[in-house]
């Protein structure tokens, strides 16, 4: 023991001698120094979790307001300078990048880990015991994991409750039910069977006005722009859509050229033929519309990628077509997706086959703004989430919540099982944890770490109960009790303060993002307990 200061003076003396500028924090001092990080960033996201959270506001240097309790973009936007905090910080939204929640959870369950994991510590038990006992409690809290998730059949009702479940801890509860709606059937309407599901097939879309609840799902397509003409019609019903990608505008070499003439007559030669190559295309397009809409009061709309010139709108304008120029390359896939038929790159090869179908397209004018709606599509494979909201950090908000809700429902189909929520997993894994029976199993001291891992876990359901107004400890009595006598995942009722059945309420939370959890917490808390040794010794300190 006399013998250990000796080798922390020699150490810090070999640094030092390396560079004189280095600042170095030995084993204690760096634990605390981690511990209290992890512990500052745990209280700033506490009163955030659950659906009875609070709120936060950010401000930017510039004075924009955000208002938020999503963990992941408080975390993606605050300034954290702490190396240690900012690691935890890296990791949460990590877990949202891979699945979408749990960003809140996970800050709070490594902080609650280490606080644990400090209590023996401090008493003089090794960091390395700690962690192996957090390993082989991880393993233990899968299995209690897999035999609590429900194994039911995925339909739209417990989609709507994921969602729910989910969105109601982002918003409040009369938007999130809204929102919960409009999710589910964006991915029910992008799902295709066999194939993974892709959401960038649903378009999120924001119009600044209404309130927060008119928020819907358009079964069909909204674009951000409307058609460039005067003339061209605002509504058109049964409409043949036509996506393309062909330049209907006068376009100048790439390569410097000149016109030479002897009179003026060849010059307006020589303009006329040049023009004549764009009205060719224009002329095949508006050929197409007389053939399919010959006889009947069908619409034609064309939605072009590249550019449509003032002489070619008008062209078309005549014929009483509607023509949008400049759509988001994106767009073009959804379009094609939405309405049937499939997007032209040439106006050589134009059939009635390549069109799609629409029920009605219309123009809607907000302010300064023009959105195009194609609606009453007979099989759409791409919707659009349309935002509807009285200002920016309301809009801004519902679509960081939506973000989450479609993966949530994702989640599920994918997983094709839910864990029952409100803290039930939690309380489940606590008392299995904490049991005779395995903790028997684990080998000497590392039964402190299992013990600080399962109380780690409870966390989640104190800090539900403490931020819906109730007795943490109370309420902690009364879920474990409850979950002794019946032996069913019970979770806590936020209204009550009450155990209840998750399953029985509709309470689902997304298996993967449990899983995740105990995953990347574990890791990070272990990594963070062995950690002896700060340096500060970086290129940067040698600086001035």
């Amino acid at each position: 023991i006399a013998l250990r200061p000796r080798v922390d003076q020699i150490t810090m003396a070999a640094v030092k001698s390396l560079n004189p500028k280095a600042e170095v924090a030995r084993a204690a001092q760096a634990l605390q120094v981690n511990i209290s990080a992890a512990r500052a960033l745990e209280e700033i996201l506490k009163t955030n979790l659950g659906p009875r959270g609070t709120m936060k506001m950010l401000v930017s240097g510039a004075g924009d307001i955000k208002l938020t309790k999503d963990g992941n973009v408080l975390l993606h936007e605050m300034q954290i300078q702490h190396p240690t905090a900012s690691l935890i910080a890296r990791v949460a939204t990590a877990q949202d990048d891979i699945t979408g929640d749990g960003t809140t959870s996970n800050v709070l369950i490594i902080g609650e880990l280490l606080k644990q994991a400090d209590l023996y510590i401090s008493e003089g038990l090794h960091p390395r015991i700690v962690t192996e006992g957090f390993e082989k409690a991880k393993e233990k809290a899968l299995e209690v994991l897999d035999s609590v998730k429900l194994k039911k059949e995925i339909d739209r009702e417990l989609l709507i409750n994921v969602a729910q479940t989910s969105l109601r801890t982002k918003v409040t509860r009369k938007v999130a039910d809204v929102l919960a709606e409009a999710v589910v059937g964006a991915v029910l309407a992008v799902q295709k069977p066999g194939e993974p599901i892709d959401l960038h097939m649903v378009e999120i879309m924001e119009m600044m006005h209404r309130m927060d609840t008119d928020t819907s799902l358009v079964k069909g397509l909204v674009l951000d722009h409307g058609a460039r003409h005067p003339d061209m019609k605002k509504r058109v019903t049964d409409a043949f859509i036509l996506t393309c990608n062909v330049s209907l505008e006068y376009e100048k070499s790439e390569v410097n050229s000149a016109f030479f003439y002897k009179s003026a007559t060849e010059r307006d030669k020589l303009v006329a033929a040049e023009r004549k190559f764009t009205d060719d295309k224009v002329r095949k397009v508006i050929e197409l519309k007389k053939q399919v809409c010959n006889g009947n009061d069908s619409g034609f709309v064309v939605i072009n990628q590249k550019g449509i010139d003032p002489i070619s709108l008008d062209m078309l304008a005549r014929e009483g077509i509607v023509a949008l120029r400049r759509a988001k390359r994106r767009n073009m896939e959804r379009l094609t997706l939405a309405c049937g038929g499939y997007a032209m790159n040439s106006v050589d090869e134009l059939t009635p086959e390549c069109l799609g179908r629409a029920g009605v397209v219309y123009e809607h004018v907000l302010g300064e703004e023009k959105y195009t709606f194609v609606e009453d599509v007979k099989n759409p494979r791409s919707v659009t989430i349309l935002i509807k909201g009285p200002n920016k950090h309301t809009l801004t908000q519902i679509k960081d919540a939506v973000h989450d809700g479609l993966r949530a429902v994702k989640n599920a189909l994918e997983d094709k099982s839910v864990v029952p929520g409100a803290g039930a997993f939690e309380v489940a894994a606590h008392s299995a944890l904490t049991s005779d029976q395995f903790l028997a199993t684990v080998q000497g001291r590392a039964k402190y770490g299992v013990k600080a891992f399962a109380e780690a876990l409870m966390i989640i359901p104190k800090v539900l109960a403490q931020n819906s107004g109730f007795d943490p400890q109370d309420s902690i009595i009364k879920l474990t009790d409850e979950y002794k006598s019946t032996g069913q995942p019970v979770g806590i009722d936020l209204f009550t303060g009450e155990a209840m059945l998750p399953s029985d309420e509709g309470v689902f939370d997304n298996f993967r993002v449990k899983k995740q959890l105990l995953h990347s917490c574990t890791v990070i808390a272990s990594n963070i307990l062995l950690v002896d040794e700060i340096m500060k010794a970086g290129m940067s300190s040698l600086k001035g």
